[in-house]
């Protein structure tokens, strides 16, 4: 901080402390009112599913069984097994090339009796389509789970697994895929870390999970030491975190939508990975981040939109990302950077309605803006004399006042005053006034994103 802005801050921060011993109100946060942000997923409340009548039966080459461990042991490679009602047993494919798949119309269920793994997929080339996986044990420390995967190449389709620790487990495999496939924990068990995770993705590479809907889990999609997944189009709600990364590089998220979770995407200790086109909304408790990267390196988050959570995204000791074309809207902070969080591309993102756009911690200006745009904010000032849609004065989403309401949270009620107002004029119009922080060169003037009101409310 240079020498005349020292002073001004020493002088502005004595004034607020001494004004805010008289007692004053605080200004209200969005943890004081309600959210403006109206989002309806078309997603029921509960889950509930009326199971089979019918004692099951298992067909394949011609004989009908009513175990399926023994239709299966006498599968072929190449064969298929046609499942129909309700098996209570345990069951463990070995056999590469086989299809399992339920009658259409009807539901088959395998029931674990809840013990252990409900059904364990040991060959490769293995798919699982139209079943229910249902009851599994209640171990975590086991990990048990729906459905446990050894083998190369599984796909499990347009299946469900229920009432489980962990859904699905995908343990050191390679090329499994994912699809249409609904997974629901048990709400019952409290508090959510005491749950498994809906799909874990466990050292394994080239995994495809698309169009699945996870709830009442701990964690929807868990990663540890993954790396080219791609998840798309899922649906997560009422969960811890609706996505995990951990120690998995080269991944791609994307178009999925999170709501209604402690944090929407959870994304640490990765690099290579590409968030982009994803929804964020309403993540708002013990975490309450929309998009959460901690040390997180050369990613991109792209094209997302993060609404009414607690953070629309915390970077947290990450460095060398791209932000760009983002929606950061309503939330109670825009984007938080701190720990250490540096060199990051970050243009073309509207800023709209954030109690406080920007907080940042940290040791220097850091420039937010392309060479000839930037980003919109809906608190600046519009001075654009040629019309070229980038507004003449620079922009400081965070600085003086912003540090200031920081280190002295008593001076937030005069966030609002005329003396904080000529102080952020003064940072926008006289760059003598430098303090670590956040600056705009080529703020817009209209925001990028044409639809942005879609999530108020109308009538």
């Amino acid at each position: 901080m240079n020498v005349p802005a020292s002073r001004l801050f020493a002088v502005v921060a004595g004034l607020v402390i001494v004004a805010a011993g008289v007692g004053v109100a605080t200004a209200p946060t969005h943890a004081q009112t309600d959210s403006p942000v109206d989002f309806e997923q078309p997603v029921p409340d509960e889950y509930s599913f009326e199971g089979p009548s019918e004692s099951g039966s298992a067909t394949v080459g011609g004989e009908t069984y009513t175990s399926l461990q023994t239709a299966v042991d006498a599968a072929e490679p190449g064969e298929q097994i046609r499942l129909d009602g309700e098996f209570d047993e345990r069951v463990v494919v070995n056999t590469s090339n086989v299809t399992l798949v339920g009658t259409p119309g009807r539901t088959a269920r395998i029931d674990g009796n809840g013990t252990g793994d409900v059904l364990t997929l040991n060959g490769d080339d293995i798919t699982l389509r139209r079943v229910w996986v249902y009851n599994g044990g209640y171990d975590t420390s086991g990990n048990d789970a729906g459905i446990w995967v050894n083998g190369t190449n599984t796909t499990i389709r347009d299946s469900r697994v229920t009432k489980t620790t962990f859904g699905i487990w995908l343990d050191g495999v390679s090329g499994a895929r994912i699809e249409n496939t609904t997974i629901v924990g048990r709400d019952s068990v409290e508090p959510r870390s005491y749950r498994g995770n809906g799909i874990q993705v466990f050292k394994s590479d080239g995994v495809t999970i698309v169009d699945n809907r996870i709830t009442d889990t701990r964690d929807g999609i868990y990663y540890s030491w993954a790396s080219e997944v791609t998840a798309r189009n899922n649906t997560l709600w009422d969960l811890r975190y609706g996505v995990h990364y951990m120690y998995s590089d080269d991944c791609t998220l994307v178009d999925n939508v999170a709501f209604d979770n402690d944090a929407g995407y959870a994304i640490m200790l990765s690099e290579y990975i590409r968030v982009v086109d994803n929804v964020a909304v309403n993540n708002s408790g013990t975490s309450a981040h929309g998009i959460f990267l901690k040390r997180i390196d050369h990613s991109v988050v792209e094209g997302n939109e993060v609404v009414g959570n607690g953070n629309g995204l915390y970077v947290f000791n990450s460095v060398n990302n791209t932000l760009t074309g983002n929606l950061v809207l309503e939330n109670r902070v825009g984007v938080y950077f701190t720990a250490g969080s540096s060199s990051p591309t970050v243009s073309e993102n509207s800023f709209i309605n954030n109690d406080e756009q920007v907080r940042a911690l940290v040791g220097e200006l850091e420039e937010w803006n392309g060479t000839t745009r930037g980003n919109y904010w809906s608190d600046t000032r519009d001075s654009d004399v040629d019309g070229d849609g980038v507004n003449d004065i620079r922009h400081r989403p965070a600085g003086l006042v912003e540090r200031l309401t920081y280190e002295h949270p008593q001076a937030t009620v005069f966030a609002s005053s005329p003396a904080f107002d000529a102080l952020r004029l003064a940072e926008s119009s006289l760059p003598v006034i430098e303090v670590p922080g956040i600056v705009d060169h080529h703020p817009l003037t209209t925001p990028p994103h044409e639809e942005w009101r879609r999530y108020y409310e109308r009538d």
